[in-house]
């Protein structure tokens, strides 16, 4: 199972509608020593941005440009068949190996924007009416709090180049814990260079506001708060921020107004500077994780059952797939294989009687000393 970062698709809605994916089992061996054919890969595509996490929520793939890939998880292998068990005197053996079954793993994909600058601020503070006068987006703008649900993406064009630029929906007291819709959207200013934290001038306290969103921001990441940034209070439109602006002598706060225009080009060309001179983000590495192929016998575990016996253990289930128990020749190979792992000392000393269920995996037998 791989799966593929490409930009010809944009989210993942595809994951929530098919939730389990499975690859073509391979081909049998045939005649004349021919080697069964393989099975297809199964080459999921999502979006650039894209991670993968385990079940217990470790980082597995990162997925951050276009065309990268990672193998999540791999195919089985195939058995030998019965040629390979010929000799001197079994010259036609009864006897072939089954493959072992592929990896089975349940994962989480997330989509995290890739932008080159994240809008933060308090909903209603313009910040989707910022977007749009900056850029050739169109968000939909309403005068009520979180009407962007998903963020929006827009294009500038600035002296020193293009710069992609992301509105992240309003921040509430309490987003970095989850409240509202938190969680979900600080996860995409993540990966963005610098950040404009943008604040309604008209607002009963302007700076108590700013406060507030990076007080959030810093409670999610510490981090973030050491990106490169800018304040931008909007709605100079309105006498009571000009007034503001009057009284105002705080560094590194730019007064714009999103619906004339007023000071949008000058704050767009100083993000565009800073976007130029920020540190490319620190991304998390991708775990590295070792499969160990031998387990000791300390992790087998026998456990004894109403029912009889059960043994677990990854060497001895892999046993039983792998053991063609129909044959006589491959049945007997088993049970030699079974006292070379310690299986029957173990059942021994758990109790077992002759007569006794043992189960292994999905199979279940007698046992016969």
């Amino acid at each position: 199972m791989i799966l593929e970062a490409t930009n010809d698709v944009s989210d993942l809605g595809l994951y929530k509608r098919r939730k389990k994916w499975q690859a073509t089992d391979g081909a049998n061996g045939a005649g004349g020593r021919k080697t069964g054919r393989n099975g297809a890969d199964v080459r999921l595509k999502v979006p650039v941005g894209t991670i993968a996490l385990d079940g217990d929520g470790t980082l597995i793939a990162d997925l951050d440009r276009v065309a990268a890939t990672a193998v999540v998880a791999k195919g089985g292998i195939g058995g030998r068949g019965n040629v390979h068990f010929k000799s001197s005197t079994r010259r036609t053996p009864d006897y072939f190996e089954p493959g072992l079954k592929g990896e089975e793993l349940e994962i989480t994909l997330d989509l995290k924007l890739i932008a080159d600058v994240g809008l933060v601020g308090p909903p209603n503070a313009g910040k989707s009416s910022l977007l749009r006068a900056m850029t050739a987006a169109q968000p939909k703008v309403a005068a009520y709090p979180f009407t962007t649900l998903d963020p929006e993406l827009g294009v500038a064009e600035a002296g020193l180049g293009r710069m992609v630029i992301a509105d992240i929906p309003g921040l509430i007291e309490g987003a970095a814990q989850g409240a509202g819709l938190g969680q979900r959207f600080l996860r995409h200013v993540e990966r963005t260079r610098a950040l404009v934290y943008v604040v309604d001038g008209s607002a009963a306290d302007p700076w108590r506001d700013l406060e507030l969103v990076k007080a959030e921001v810093g409670a999610f990441s510490a981090e973030l708060l050491e990106r490169p940034s800018l304040v931008a209070i909007n709605k100079l439109d309105l006498p009571e921020v000009r007034h503001l602006r009057s009284r105002s002598r705080k560094r590194g706060v730019r007064f714009v107004s999103a619906m004339t225009g007023e000071g949008v080009e000058d704050l767009q060309r100083e993000i565009a500077s800073m976007v130029a001179s920020a540190p490319k983000p620190r991304m998390p590495e991708v775990a590295r994780v070792t499969r160990l192929r031998e387990i000791p016998r300390d992790d087998m575990v026998v456990e004894r059952l109403a029912g009889g016996f059960v043994v677990r253990g990854e060497r001895v289930e892999n046993l039983v797939e792998s053991s063609n128990l129909d044959s006589d020749t491959g049945f007997g190979r088993f049970q030699s294989q079974l006292d070379r792992l310690g299986v029957s000392a173990a059942l021994e000393e758990a109790g077992v009687q002759p007569g006794d269920t043992v189960r292994i995996a999905d199979v279940e037998f007698e046992y016969q000393p």
